[in-house]
């Protein structure tokens, strides 16, 4: 469960990381310090930033750890193909079409309709597809279809991807089609909950099935006295063939196999490498999961996961997150591969071990509250290298297992990721944001001296803390919330590290010096989720993404239930909008009157009043305010959202052994996706 997607996904896009100063582990920032002149923002195209993020400390680590996190690497690459195609079932042969175009066209290639071939190429590599990756929108290039046929045309030695026998004669009037009509596959997930669910939205969960047939088929999987359920459809596509509905699993000689097989060949050589036997056995149970598919299996790889935390080195790998599923029950391949910030980790490490207290002390029903708090653990990591789903845009925090029930009876684990989070930083240096939407000069001093110490414990607090808080009543349903379900959980999340941000225990526990870095997050939410992540949305559309939903809702209900008391203000100053909180008391108060009632909702399975609070609050958008805001942000030309290239790990070998493993920055975008593309190819 991320804060931001894909981070919070959520998945941090310019808008949350504005600051240019705030407290740092001296640990990452000695290593920052070393080179002065290192790029962190590499290019701009579209909607998009690309950028770059360092490892620092890799090169002070034992080398069986940097052997690990080489391995673990290849594995996190080998799984590309699968989250390309999870996303749209022609995506794998869009994106192998267009970089033989770039590779081979022969035409004019500095021709204003090149420029914006290579801008949609791109977006496509960015979005793992043809979908935004945020909005889940269709992208539409910016050259004609005829431009399109001549690309195709003088593209000699292009290796397209033809069937036994197709020429491109047969395959330019097909991918025309798909890529150009926009009533075809126009959204990649649809939360729109009046159409079928299934049928409106592109992703390749379903073929032939319809979205009552899809809950009737799991209804009659599910035991609603068993009290530790597997994660039912999570590894499978669910197909209907010949009138008959049955699933086609993720797994080696199943469907994926390819890639799936390589992944395996990585994680063995992760076996032989691992820190300690606990370690070896997480990896070699995944291994198990992936040869067989089934999914007891993977809640045992979960269980030896959430309790391997003597661990230095540590990832993600696998089907993991099901906000690309309508239904939430499905999930794309996402990886993560990273090593412990020991000494930032002392920070979460209060969080984690004060966990009861803030349970006990929530606003919630003790009804829907843990009696007891197992294994809650985080961390500060770096991040090592990014794949799947989690690239090029990434998280910013996650807290895995998403089982309830792994998670009641053992655990979770929550990570920040802190030389993401500082490259976000580094990259919005000075680009006038908080001085275009702040409504004071005390908002910008606030937002510059503790932006991202509260940004940071925002994200410790959400992922530990959020996420790993409350429980279901017995026998609810935990997808009984269906297309709401990501909204209303990061929502849960956020009122739970909003709610205890201006508690006197922050300062008890030494976590803040005072309760300006709860004001200084307070105006960052309330600012963003009411105004400025606006600039995300395209005109005359309404939110569909659930980080986006959660952040509007919260902000939303609290700005409407406080107007009485005047508890947040819009203002209009020189023709600007502006909103200033009156009284952060008060707003504190309503962020608990919230998350009591969002709890219940997740605990009970009130679906009809999870749909009213988000369709209320958390999806409609302000045509007057939203022109406003995008001229506003306009004018700073920055991109809203951004994302990633990978460092390179390169092993040193001598005498066919692995001495050493290097590390490089590489600062080209393009060369890193045609790279991927020719070596981590596995489905097409």
């Amino acid at each position: 469960m991320k804060r931001l997607n894909n981070l919070i996904v959520l998945v941090m896009s310019i808008i949350l990381f504005s600051c240019n100063s705030g407290e740092r582990t001296k640990s990452t920032e000695k290593e920052m310090e070393k080179k002065d002149n290192y790029k962190y923002l590499l290019e701009q195209f579209a909607d998009l930033k690309i950028m770059r993020y360092k490892v620092p400390g890799f090169k002070d680590l034992a080398l069986q750890q940097k052997k690990l996190l080489y391995y673990l690497s290849e594995a996190a690459l080998c799984g590309r193909d699968i989250i390309f195609d999870q996303n749209y079932k022609h995506n794998l042969l869009i994106r192998k079409t267009l970089e033989e175009i770039y590779k081979h066209y022969n035409g004019d290639r500095d021709s204003e309709d090149f420029k914006n071939f290579v801008v949609y190429l791109k977006r496509v590599w960015f979005s793992n597809g043809i979908h935004h990756h945020y909005s889940t929108d269709k992208l539409i290039p910016e050259f004609s279809t005829e431009y399109f046929t001549e690309l195709m045309n003088n593209s000699e030695g292009a290796d397209f991807p033809l069937n036994e026998g197709e020429t491109v004669n047969v395959l330019i009037p097909k991918l025309t089609s798909i890529i150009f009509d926009p009533t075809i596959a126009p959204k990649r997930v649809s939360l729109d909950s009046s159409k079928d669910l299934i049928k409106a939205s592109a992703c390749n969960f379903y073929e032939g099935v319809t979205e009552n047939e899809a809950e009737d088929f799991y209804a009659q999987m599910k035991d609603q006295e068993d009290e530790t359920p597997v994660s039912y459809g999570l590894n499978s596509k669910l197909v209907k063939e010949n009138g008959e509905i049955e699933e086609e699993v993720y797994k080696i000689d199943g469907l994926y196999s390819g890639a799936l097989e390589r992944i395996v060949f990585w994680l063995g050589k992760a076996v032989e490498v691992a820190e300690n036997d606990q370690q070896k056995a997480v990896i070699e149970k995944l291994i198990e999961f992936y040869k067989t598919g089934d999914l007891e299996t993977f809640d045992e790889y979960n269980v030896l996961w959430v309790n391997d935390l003597a661990s230095r080195v540590d990832f993600v790998n696998g089907f993991t997150e099901v906000y690309g599923d309508p239904l939430s029950m499905k999930a794309t391949w996402e990886s993560v591969v990273n090593f412990k910030d020991i000494e930032a980790t002392k920070r979460t490490e209060i969080i984690s071990n004060n966990a009861l207290w803030f349970e006990e002390k929530s606003p919630t029903d003790p009804r829907f509250k843990k009696k007891e708090v197992k294994g809650v653990s985080a961390k500060v990591i770096i991040v090592a290298q990014l794949g799947g789903d989690c690239y090029p845009s990434t998280p910013i925090g996650i807290n895995l297992p998403n089982a309830d029930w792994i998670r009641k009876e053992h655990g979770s684990k929550s990570v920040t990721m802190e030389n993401i989070t500082y490259a976000y930083d580094q990259a919005s240096l000075g680009n006038g944001f908080l001085e275009e939407f702040c409504y004071s000069q005390e908002e910008i001093d606030l937002a510059k001296k503790y932006g991202s110490l509260a940004s940071n414990l925002h994200t410790d607090m959400h992922e530990c803390l959020g996420h790993g808080s409350g429980q279901l009543l017995p026998g609810t349903n935990p997808e009984a919330l269906k297309n709401y379900h990501s909204a209303l959980e990061e929502a849960r999340a956020d009122l739970f590290a909003l709610y205890y941000l201006m508690d006197q225990k922050m300062i008890d526990l030494g976590l803040i010096p005072d309760h300006d870095v709860a004001r200084t997050e307070y105006n960052s939410y309330i600012r963003n989720g009411l105004m400025t992540q606006l600039t995300r949305i395209e005109m005359g559309k309404n939110i569909e993404q659930a980080h986006m939903r959660n952040r509007q809702l919260i902000s939303k209900w609290c700005y409407e239930k406080g107007k009485d008391e005047n508890v947040i203000e819009m203002v209009v100053r020189d023709g600007k909008t502006y909103y200033k909180i009156n009284d952060y008391e008060k707003l504190r108060e309503l962020f608990g009157e919230l998350l009591a009632e969002v709890q219940r909702i997740k605990s009970e399975g009130d679906y009809e009043a999870g749909k009213k609070l988000v369709e209320t609050y958390g999806v409609i958008v302000d045509p007057v305010l939203h022109k406003e805001v995008k001229e506003r942000f306009k004018k700073l030309n920055i991109a809203p959202y951004g994302g990633f290239i990978n460092p390179v790990l390169l092993p040193v070998v001598e005498n066919g052994k692995i001495v050493d493993i290097q590390i490089e920055y590489p600062d080209d975008y393009t060369n890193q996706m045609l790279n991927y593309s020719g070596k981590y190819s596995f489905l097409l």
